[in-house]
């Protein structure tokens, strides 16, 4: 029972935003523990890249062009991973924010931040859902963030969305759970991928998202493997509806001061 927990053998995992970033490291770690890996990304061409990379370093992979915000598309990508076998993992990872006060936003940007964050990934757990309810078994891996419960000024939009994928997640992890489907989420702190280039361009901000956390350092999106194989395998058989939150401490401690004690 214990040896191999967190083995992908004979599995096949679809990992959405696997063209960079924790996507990508997240693919590569599915294939390591033996899934044959569909990278799905809206960029087709860092897809193909990234399969290929497994490919070259002894996996299975595939690659598709993927956008979630596409319920057709979402659909069909799913139908197509499980014609071949069957649909066991499902990871997505991509997000958006546009960084603004709320008495700022408008309308436009409220659409595109929540089309994508909430409407896409609602499209991505019926898709998947459906597929697994019927299949009898299998793993659902959404991203949410520290910011599900955590928020800064300039954040409130994406934090919305953030908390209400974990709703979401709880929500078809209670309507799935019967039909043998686990559904869970990772809360990823501050991660040093591409998509954060902003702010490490910017020291004292990188630097001060460093200090706010326990190891006073940001998190590599390899780091995120972990607790994704984890929901992913047999090692999390009896988790479900939860979300596991990588984040350095970000959320366990208060404020920056360390008075004496």
């Amino acid at each position: 029972m214990i040896d191999g927990l967190f083995r992908l053998d004979d599995r096949s995992a679809a990992v959405i935003g696997a063209g960079a970033g924790i996507g990508e490291a997240v693919a590569r770690g599915c294939a390591a523990q033996g899934a044959a890996v569909r990278c799905l990304d809206i960029d087709a061409e860092a897809a193909e890249r990234t399969a290929a990379r497994i490919r070259d370093e002894g996996g299975a992979a595939s690659s598709g062009a993927l956008d979630i915000g596409d319920r057709a598309a979402v659909d069909a990508a799913f139908d197509e991973v499980a014609d071949a076998g069957s649909l066991d993992v499902v990871v997505c990872t991509p997000g958006i924010n546009v960084r603004k006060p709320l008495l700022e936003y408008t309308e436009e940007e409220f659409d595109r931040v929540v089309g994508l964050n909430l409407k896409g990934n609602l499209h991505v757990l019926q898709a998947a859902g459906r597929v697994m309810a019927e299949q009898g078994s299998g793993s659902i891996i959404l991203f949410s963030s520290i910011r599900s419960i955590v928020v800064e000024a300039g954040q409130g939009i994406y934090a919305a969305t953030k908390a209400g994928i974990v709703q979401m997640v709880r929500a078809l992890a209670a309507e799935l759970g019967p039909s043998g489907v686990r559904v869970n989420a990772v809360a990823p702190g501050v991660v040093d991928t591409p998509l954060t280039a902003q702010i490490k361009a910017k020291p004292d901000w990188y630097q001060a998202y460093a200090d706010r956390t326990i190891f006073k350092r940001w998190a590599s999106a390899e780091e995120m493997v972990g607790p994704t194989l984890f929901l992913a395998s047999d090692a999390s058989s009896y988790v479900t509806g939860s979300v596991v939150f990588a984040d350095g401490g970000w959320t366990a401690v208060d404020g920056r001061f360390e008075p004496s004690l």
